[in-house]
């Protein structure tokens, strides 16, 4: 299953939210599941729903620790018995686009 989603601080004393922000990602990355982060989100893959959501969590908490408040945006492609969907769904775009 793929998870995009995005965590950010509120509520703080100051409005830079780069520093809470790169400790959720830094959680990401550290958990070893395959993950991409881009300007707007984070996506990770995860073989099911509890092993994907723990990242999740972990990178809410390293957030809320950071901050009175938090923000989560989640999006998740739930498609049992595939993998390498976080490459293979962005090939199959390519592929679509250097055939036209």
């Amino acid at each position: 299953m793929l998870i995009a989603f995005s965590v950010a601080p509120s509520g703080g004393s100051s409005d830079s939210v780069g520093d809470a922000v790169a400790e959720a990602v830094r959680v990401v990355r550290q958990s070893g599941l395959p993950n991409e982060t881009t300007s707007m989100f984070t996506t990770i893959e995860a073989a099911d729903w509890d092993e994907g959501m723990a990242v999740v969590k972990r990178a809410v908490e390293a957030v809320q620790a950071r901050a009175p408040r938090v923000s989560l945006v989640l999006k998740a492609d739930i498609r049992p018995g595939h993998v390498d969907q976080l490459h293979a769904k962005v090939d199959r775009v390519n592929r679509q686009l250097s055939d036209g």
